[in-house]
């Protein structure tokens, strides 16, 4: 058994905005930055290996927490918006109004316009994490939202219908144990951030 923690980077500026990011590499906002310097991986996962997503915001992130040497995994990226990134999701539900529903409405299948679709998510990250495990070793991920996300769903078995098996929040990171069996929750499966004094 592996053990995998996903973490999701600090704020940028378009989250704090509520803005869709995507594949868009925006910067960490200033509070971002300052957040990310307060938080350290909990004592127990300090020695564990770290990979990130290459865009800007989880390397920025791993800077400032101090960590050392950080491999950049591309099936780590957060989900691909296309046309919509840079939008809010209140704004495309009012101009798109049944057809952003029936999207919805598709659960895995959910696709933005030229983006792509939760379940492609979840098979370039389960593709990921048996590499992960045939290697062995725990390891750290920082990575985003749509990813923890996907993470869920290999987990799970959630469709993205209705509410998330667990809260996702920003500043614990969620514990995996994947095997040649498949990916599931550890117990406890959210493990929160450390905080420098």
């Amino acid at each position: 058994m592996t053990a995998v923690a996903l973490m999701r980077h600090a704020p940028s500026d378009w989250n704090e905005a509520g803005l869709i990011q995507g594949r868009a590499d925006r910067p960490l906002s200033a509070a971002g930055r300052a957040l990310a310097a307060r938080w350290r991986l909990p004592a127990g996962l300090a020695s564990w290996r770290v990979f990130a997503s290459p865009l800007r915001r989880t390397r920025e992130t791993a800077g400032a927490m101090g960590l050392g040497s950080v491999v950049l995994e591309p099936r780590l990226i957060e989900m691909d918006w296309g046309a919509w990134s840079g939008r809010s999701l209140a704004g495309l539900r009012a101009e798109l109004g049944t057809a952003m529903d029936a999207n919805e409405a598709a659960g895995l299948d959910f696709r933005p316009e030229g983006g792509e679709s939760p379940r492609e998510v979840a098979a370039r990250l389960g593709a990921w994490l048996a590499e992960i495990s045939a290697e062995g070793g725990p390891v750290v991920a920082l990575t985003h939202r749509g990813v923890q996300r996907a993470a869920l769903v290999l987990a799970c078995g959630w469709t993205m219908l209705g509410k998330p098996p667990l809260r996702l929040m920003r500043e614990s990171m969620l514990l995996l144990e994947v095997d040649a069996s498949g990916v599931r929750l550890a117990d406890p499966a959210l493990v929160p951030l450390e905080h420098a004094l």
